[in-house]
């Protein structure tokens, strides 16, 4: 199940940033479906997250091999570009449902270093997470911060 909606979210993915590239602009329907795949990015890092941040917490025992997968899966969604479902005009402003906010697309904003930090950390909790629970809770403040800081200046609250 996991592999069928990964697959379904990389398809969308390649379709959307197709578009990107082509340098045209978006119609709603591409700008929504923009804002769907950029959720369901971050449903992937939630649902990740949840399982090292339960190890970290001793809420769920320490596993290795899911520790890894975990880490392994958050570093490939960290460093994939997300250029084609960043698409200006799909913010909370334009798309209902969207959080992301219209700051994420003005000049002089961040967003690449903050993508950019959560990639770093992502890389951190993937050489630490098979090497036991303190190697996790090492670097789970990390990741953490990394999420916080993007979330905190571009997404809207809840």
């Amino acid at each position: 199940m996991r592999f069928m909606t990964f697959t379904a979210v990389a398809a969308t993915l390649v379709a959307v940033s197709t578009f990107a590239n082509a340098g045209g602009h978006a119609s709603a329907k591409q700008l929504e479906g923009a804002a769907k795949v950029r959720q369901a990015h971050m449903q992937l890092y939630n649902f990740n997250l949840a399982t090292l941040g339960s190890m970290a917490k001793g809420a769920i025992p320490y596993d290795a091999t899911a520790a890894q997968a975990a880490a392994d899966n958050l570093a490939a969604l960290a460093t994939m570009s997300e250029q084609g479902y960043w698409l200006e005009g799909s913010d909370s402003d334009a798309i209902e449902g969207s959080r992301a906010l219209p700051a994420a697309w003005a000049t002089g904003n961040d967003l690449a270093a903050k993508q950019q930090m959560m990639a770093d950390a992502a890389l951190g909790m993937q050489g630490a997470a098979g090497q036991g629970v303190d190697g996790i809770k090492g670097q789970i403040g990390a990741v953490g911060a990394a999420c916080g800081a993007c979330h905190k200046a571009y997404r809207q609250p809840k």
